[in-house]
């Protein structure tokens, strides 16, 4: 299976229309894992062009920027899982390597250290491309650690500093 997409479908008839007209005008950034994009938009999101579209769907009522993760399109390799962010008429993506491990949480602890990061001053593509690294340098310590247990306060440093840096680029 291909991560957080093969999990199934999420909630019961209604909701994702609730969640749109009642919670979505409130928020300035929703941070979705793709299944639950897909969920909310009522339609899969399987090229980059689609995320856009549906993205743009999300902004019009109500948020600001829409960050997808663990966005699996056409176009991502096997090898890798992509995070995106769309505000605007902007789109960005970051692509980081597929690491072998599934740990819940990871994408609350990626929109807590985006917004963090939006909180900071940095842009919507720095602030992407340092939450990827962060989450990327978290999962492998869990993974080298044997556990799925996110080892988030063994971290903490890699949260502020990752080894690895990992670039947004725009989505022309």
């Amino acid at each position: 299976g291909r991560g957080e997409r093969d999990r199934g479908r999420l909630g019961r008839p209604g909701v994702a229309r609730l969640v749109r007209e009642s919670r979505l005008p409130r928020d300035d950034i929703v941070a979705p894992n793709h299944c639950e994009f897909e969920w909310l938009g009522g339609r899969q999101a399987r090229t980059i062009e689609d995320a856009i579209e549906r993205a743009h769907a999300l902004i019009a009522s109500g948020p600001s920027t829409v960050v997808i993760t663990s966005a699996e399109l056409a176009d991502t390799p096997a090898e890798a899982i992509e995070t995106l962010a769309i505000e605007g008429a902007r789109a960005f993506r970051v692509r980081t390597s597929r690491l072998p491990i599934s740990s819940n949480g990871t994408g609350d602890l990626s929109a807590a250290v985006f917004v963090a990061a939006r909180m900071q001053g940095k842009d919507t593509p720095a602030a992407l491309a340092h939450a990827a690294s962060a989450i990327f340098a978290v999962l492998e310590l869990t993974a080298a650690r044997g556990t799925t247990e996110m080892r988030i306060v063994e971290s903490g440093a890699l949260l502020v500093n990752p080894k690895r840096r990992f670039e947004a680029v725009a989505v022309p």
